[in-house]
């Protein structure tokens, strides 16, 4: 027996109001197959198909008419990646990732991200797409209190494929890894995950080590690997303690120490470098390592 999907279900997993699906039911013919009049409405699996088919082309622009004429056209479920190619210009890319957030639609978030980082790189795509999207999810978070799940989620969803990104590097120019870690109770870590992916497109290989950096962690990694660069990421005040690099061990050759994120003060970095922005550090990891 076939699994039949209630309205309120559907509406779930499209991330719609149920009264949504009605009304697309009426004005565009797409809703249940076998619905008879008077009784409660239920989508088999061919009718979710569509029904989802049909929302992600209205995420990536289409009108809901013509998205509902394709999705009831179409034989077999349109390619997602047909689908996020087509997208015109960096708002039309913005938009959609924040629609298809809201929608909770992990396939789509993936391959509209994959599909934007190989035209454009990870660079480019985290100034111009990724970090305006996290803008726009954290600001309705805070002016309603309602979506903390959608902003996770996205940035889940979003570590994942940098991590993808990273793990294609396949002949470093570095013999000795680069040390990326968020430090002390610092939970943000979306930043080192793009300048890590970044790094790799450049064939830099790094020792990821993540969020909540303890200084034994990195005080054993400089020991061991001599990293000829070293990469630490403070987005809060409270979690940018100077001792972090101030009491690294001593190593030769010494490696360049790099600073990222707001939580630094500028009185505790004297003869530091801070990094601006993603390719700021990239240009001074990759000539740190001499390439």
């Amino acid at each position: 027996m076939e699994e039949l999907l209630t309205v309120a279900a559907v509406a779930r997993r499209l991330g719609v109001a149920p009264a949504t699906l009605r009304t697309w039911a009426r004005r565009y013919g797409i809703g249940p197959t076998d619905h008879e009049s008077g009784s409660h409405r239920r989508y088999c699996p061919e009718d979710l198909a569509k029904l989802t088919t049909m929302r992600r082309l209205i995420i990536a622009g289409m009108s809901p008419a013509e998205a509902a004429e394709k999705a009831l056209t179409v034989k077999s479920a349109i390619k997602m990646e047909k689908i996020v190619g087509e997208f015109s210009d960096r708002p039309d890319v913005i938009d959609a990732l924040h629609s298809a957030a809201n929608a909770l639609d992990k396939s789509f978030i993936e391959s509209t991200l994959r599909n934007d980082i190989e035209k454009n790189g990870v660079i480019r795509s985290w100034q111009e797409v990724i970090v305006p999207v996290l803008v726009m999810l954290g600001k309705s978070w805070e002016e309603t209190g309602e979506g903390i799940e959608i902003e996770h989620f996205f940035s889940e969803t979003l570590k994942r494929v940098l991590r993808e990104r990273a793990s294609m590097i396949q002949k470093p120019i570095n013999p000795r890894p680069v040390l990326v870690a968020s430090v002390g109770e610092e939970m943000h870590s979306l930043a080192i995950h793009a300048l890590t992916a970044a790094l790799a497109e450049r064939n830099i290989e790094c020792h990821f080590l993540g969020a909540r950096t303890p200084f034994a962690a990195l005080e054993a990694m400089v020991e061991k690997f001599a990293p000829p660069a070293i990469f630490l990421w403070a987005q809060l005040v409270e979690n940018a303690d100077p001792s972090f690099f101030k009491n690294l061990p001593a190593v030769r050759p010494a490696p360049r120490i790099l600073l990222g994120g707001p939580g630094w003060r500028e009185s505790d970095c004297t003869n530091m470098t801070k990094t601006p922005d993603l390719n700021f550090a990239c240009e001074e990891i990759t000539r740190a390592i001499g390439a």
